[in-house]
């Protein structure tokens, strides 16, 4: 039953169609007008510094979509390696009975 478990969380993560970390916000100026406005930036730590992207507006729905197959991406995997972790322990206590 596990690793019928474990196949099906595997092909959830696999049909993740896209994915992008870190932080999206919005921000203003507030010289100027709000006509132009809001803009986006998506931050993210890489290599131990933090780098900033712009978003364009025509962009914005799809790096949400990818910012939300990335959590379920994290959400999915974790699920994973607790059934991993469980079975491991499993097989290391039946090992000692043994």
């Amino acid at each position: 039953m596990n690793h019928r478990n474990q196949q099906q969380l595997l092909q959830r993560i696999a049909a993740i169609p896209a994915m992008e970390r870190g932080k999206l916000s919005a921000y203003s100026f507030h010289e100027r007008s709000g006509v132009a406005g809001p803009y986006h930036k998506l931050q993210h730590w890489q290599d131990g510094k933090n780098h900033t992207r712009y978003v364009p507006a025509e962009d914005l729905p799809a790096v949400q979509a990818a910012l939300a197959g990335y959590a379920q991406y994290q959400q999915l995997t974790e699920q994973y390696a607790q059934l991993v972790i469980a079975e491991t322990r499993r097989n290391m206590t039946a090992l000692k009975k043994s």
